[in-house]
C-alpha cells in the first residue's frame, strides 16, 4: 500500500518505510523521521520550477514528470522498496495538494497495477 504524507505530521506505525521523494531536504526535518531519501525521483530543478504547484499546470506537469521518470532508472528502487513492504509512505514537504509526491502515487500505482 502507497500512502501519502506531509513530512511534518507524526510518525505513525503504520505508515512503513517513510521514503522522502523531494529533491530537497525540508527544513527543521529530523533524520529520524525518513527512512530512505530518494531525491533522484522528485522532478528536474528545471520542472519543479517550470510548475512551481500551480493547478493550471497540472497535467502537464504529470505529463512531463511522468516522461522523466520513464527514463529514470532511480524508480527501480522505489519499486522494489514498495514490493517487499506491506506499507510505504511517500513523504514530501509541500502544502500544496498539487505536488511531486501525489503524480508520483499515480505512476506508481499505475506501473504495479496486474
Amino acid at each position: 500500500m502507497i500512502k501519502l504524507k506531509r513530512v511534518y505530521e507524526p510518525v505513525d506505525k503504520d505508515d512503513g518505510i517513510r521514503v522522502l521523494v523531494d529533491r530537497l531536504w525540508p527544513r527543521g526535518v529530523s533524520k529520524s523521521k525518513v527512512d530512505v531519501w530518494l531525491k533522484d525521483v522528485a522532478p528536474s530543478e528545471d520542472l519543479r520550477r517550470w510548475f512551481n504547484h500551480d493547478p493550471s499546470k497540472w497535467e502537464e506537469f504529470k505529463r512531463r514528470y511522468f516522461d522523466e521518470l520513464d527514463k529514470n532508472p532511480k524508480i527501480e528502487i522505489l519499486l522494489q522498496l514498495i514490493r517487499k513492504n506491506t506499507n510505504v509512505t511517500l513523504v514530501y514537504a509541500s502544502k500544496s495538494p498539487y505536488n511531486n509526491a501525489v503524480a508520483l502515487k499515480e505512476y506508481l500505482e499505475k506501473l504495479l497495477k496486474p
